[in-house]
């Protein structure tokens, strides 16, 4: 197939639309990651629907003295990864297309969730990156729209605006995809040196051994309903040596109901050895939050929840996340 480059909206509403139009929308400098949205909206689209990307580096999200001059601009190369991995047509409007007249005077606020985390640390960018998402799905028109689920906050943001504006559009989370050795895939990652790239690994074996340590108290839990803390029970589980797993059990699930200070507590070492690596890790936040709101979890919590992390590495700040599940039924 051949992938259409349309520069104007004009051009987008000119195509005769058959189906449903499903937008993977980007910055642009496509990667694996984008690749696999990309496949992922050609099979919900299906084949007699329509695939569109965007690609647009919106200056509304950078702030003061972030990369919008370095962000990398690689149109061709796009254009090839998202005609081969399924895309009818790639949306690349000027800024002038996007914002007539210059910067708009109204925007889209991201409320108490966008001053959190991400917004806490760069204020102002998720107004941005809301302002132009509206715009965006204003122009393309899709049924669905596709995000990574790498950025967990912005694509909570995109949720809760097309839910509390009433867009009319199917918001579809996809997860992240990563390299081989566990790092988050990010059209950031070619800023890193060899060295720097080595310290960035911090990152996703934070996450990792957060995971491992929720899982372990999961199991533990489970272990302890299984084993019920009887007389009878013990003399018969020390007859064949299990005795000892069967208190730890019982007293895991006492004692860290839930584990969200576990796995902070196990995320945290990573990044604190890190931090004393050459070059450094230099943490931005690790944060264990309610999705809905991205506010910080108790221990008592119930239900989903994502683990999250930011970090520089010499001039480059990377995201990354996971998510987990606290309270499994008994």
């Amino acid at each position: 197939m051949t992938t259409a480059l349309l520069r104007t909206a004009d051009e987008l509403h000119a195509r005769v639309r058959n189906g449903r139009r499903a937008v993977v929308m980007t910055m642009g400098a496509l990667h694996e990651g984008h690749a696999t949205l990309i496949r992922t909206a050609r099979e919900i689209a299906g084949d007699q629907g329509e695939v569109v990307v965007t690609v647009f580096v919106n200056p509304l999200q950078f702030g003061k003295g972030e990369d919008l001059d370095r962000y990398p601009r690689t149109l061709d190369a796009d254009l090839k990864i998202a005609e081969e991995a399924g895309a009818d047509a790639v949306f690349a409007p000027s800024v002038d297309e996007v914002y007539p007249g210059g910067e708009p005077q109204v925007r889209i606020s991201a409320g108490p969730m966008g001053e959190l985390l991400e917004g806490a640390t760069r204020p102002g960018h998720f107004d941005g990156m809301l302002t132009v998402v509206a715009k965006l799905l204003h122009l393309t028109r899709p049924d669905v729209a596709l995000y990574g689920q790498k950025d967990a906050q912005q694509l909570a943001l995109i949720r809760r605006m097309a839910r509390d504006l009433n867009f009319g559009v199917e918001i579809v989370g996809v997860p992240t995809v990563r390299e081989e050795d566990g790092l988050a895939l990010s059209s950031r990652n070619r800023y890193l040196s060899p060295q720097e790239r080595h310290t960035a690994l911090a990152l996703s074996r934070a996450l990792f051994a957060g995971r491992d340590r929720h899982a372990a108290q999961e199991a533990l839990r489970a272990r302890a309903r299984e084993v019920p803390a009887t007389r009878a029970r013990a003399e018969a589980l020390s007859a064949i040596g299990e005795s000892r797993a069967a208190a730890d059990a019982h007293a895991v699930a006492k004692s860290v109901p839930g584990g969200p200070a576990g796995v902070r507590a196990a995320a945290r070492l990573v990044l604190d050895e890190a931090a004393r690596m050459q070059p450094p890790l230099a943490l931005d936040y690790l944060a264990l939050v309610d999705p809905s709101d991205f506010t910080e979890v108790g221990e008592d919590f119930t239900g989903e929840a994502v683990l999250a992390v930011a970090a520089r590495v010499g001039t480059t700040r990377l995201i990354d996340n996971i998510p987990l599940i606290f309270g499994a039924a008994p």
